[in-house]
Order: structure tokens, then sequence, then C-alpha cells
């Protein structure tokens, strides 16, 4: 998530900027969508998940056509959003940490993005969040502004129910953030892994967490053009726009873990 403050989102708003008022386990007339094909950490003893990074992939899903983004030994394949340091980001024992600070919470800070771009890819990567923490990760991210979130999608993630500040739905773990809210609430308790998956085909976007599916829709529809129009991308004239770009994983001054990052190019 962004700095806060309330964007003008009357369509958004209604029914749901990165950053709490308690999330329910379930939003209000929404259906649960469930993943088979990924188990919710929930269900995996805590030991087993703590030590379950991955550092190499199976011969099934380098078949599969499955790419390791984060090696568990060292940033390769990763820089700095616009070359900015990332002093804050290191690998330690399989698992990409970024250290956070006490003071500076700004969104100015050295988000991650990896060198390659892409197109249509099918993302999964587990993370765990520190109390009252904020970051995201981003998606068809370009270089052409000030900051990742001005041209690509979020995924947003962050402290639902200890965030200093009050949260709106659409500002919630597993949404699009500023554009559309979660459909369910299914994040794991602070400080428990997390399993986010991120499907951007041609113009189809889903998030889903912990195998529910939290978000759904079409870049460039009529219904994400009045979204933009009236929320706080409306003037961003970039946002959205490209289709193809980086992944960055944001640096927004809380101190966060990632393991287990891999992907999968779409024909």
């Amino acid at each position: 998530m962004k700095k806060l403050f309330a964007p003008a989102l009357s369509v958004i708003a209604i029914t749901a900027m990165s950053c709490g008022g308690g999330a329910t386990k379930e939003t209000k007339g929404s259906t649960a969508v469930v993943d088979s094909a990924i188990t919710a950490p929930a269900q995996i003893s805590q030991a087993a998940v703590d030590t379950a990074a991955i550092t190499s992939l199976s011969e099934a899903d380098k078949a599969a056509g499955w790419e390791l983004l984060f090696n568990g030994t060292n940033l390769d394949g990763w820089r700095g959003f616009k070359n900015k340091s990332i002093a804050t980001w290191r690998a330690e024992s399989g698992v990409l940490h970024c250290i956070g600070s006490e003071k500076d919470k700004s969104d100015k800070r050295g988000d991650l993005i990896t060198n390659k771009e892409f197109e249509n890819f099918e993302l999964i990567a587990d993370w765990k969040l520190t109390p009252q923490g904020n970051s995201g990760i981003l998606y068809m991210v370009t270089e052409e502004f000030d900051a990742p979130y001005l041209s690509g999608p979020e995924y947003q993630i962050i402290d639902d129910n200890n965030f200093p500040e009050k949260l709106e739905d659409w500002q919630k773990t597993g949404a699009n953030y500023a554009m559309n809210p979660p459909l369910v609430a299914a994040s794991n308790p602070i400080g428990q892994w997390n399993t986010t998956k991120i499907i951007v085909n041609k113009s189809h976007v889903e998030h889903w967490l912990n195998g529910q599916k939290t978000a759904e829709y079409e870049l460039g529809s009529e219904e994400w053009k009045k979204h933009k129009a009236e929320g706080k991308w409306k003037d961003a004239k970039g946002y959205g726009m490209s289709k193809k770009g980086h992944i960055a994983l944001q640096d927004h001054g809380s101190e966060i873990w990632f393991k287990n990052v891999k992907i999968k190019e779409l024909k």
C-alpha cells in the first residue's frame, strides 16, 4: 500500500491505498472460491511451513514451466526500482527478508523488482508480515514513473486487524489495491506464513490467498475504467496501461519475509 489518504472511490468504497479495522472471515454477501491446487498454510503445522523454503525446483515443476524468482541464496535476478538502494533486502537461509524501519514508513523506499519483465503469467509466493505491517506485490511495473504503483497494479499485503490507521475494505490484504476490495478475508494471523497466487492472462487478472480467490477483474474493461476514473489513479495516466512489466516487492518500511517465489509464463 502507498501512503494513506481517502480517495474518492464512489463505486469501490460502497463495496470495499494499501494500508485497521477488523477484517471479518468473509466479506458480507460474497461467496468463497477455493483453489484446490494450493494447500493453505493454516492447514499445515507452523513448524513445517517455517522450514519449507524452496531453493530449487523439482523436475515436475520445471517440466510444467515454473521458474524460481528467488534462489534462496542471494538477490540475483533482482534490483532496486530505478536502481535505488536495496540495502534493506537480504537473503537469509532461503528467505527474502526486508528488514524495515522503525521510523521511515514512506512509500519512497527501495522497492525490489525483477530484472526480467513478464506479460502473461502465474506467480506464487509465500510471505509473512510483522505486526502493524504494510507491503505489497506489484506486477506489470514499468520505470517510466516515480514509483512502481504508478504503473503496476498491487496485490495488497497489510495487517488488516491491527494497522494503526483505519482501513477501508479496498485497502485490505488480497485486494487489487485502491480498485477492488477482497472478496473474502483469507489471511492467516500475523506472524504465520501465507500463500499468494497472482494470475495475469491477457486482460484477465486473479488474486488468490491461501487457496481462496480474493479479487478478479478485467484490465481495460468498462468497470475497470470506471474504478480508475473515480479513484486514486484518476490522474495516474500510466496505471494499468502496460501489458508487460516487472514484478515488484514493496518496501514500505515494514518488516516482511518472502520465500518460495516462483513464476510460470502462460502462452
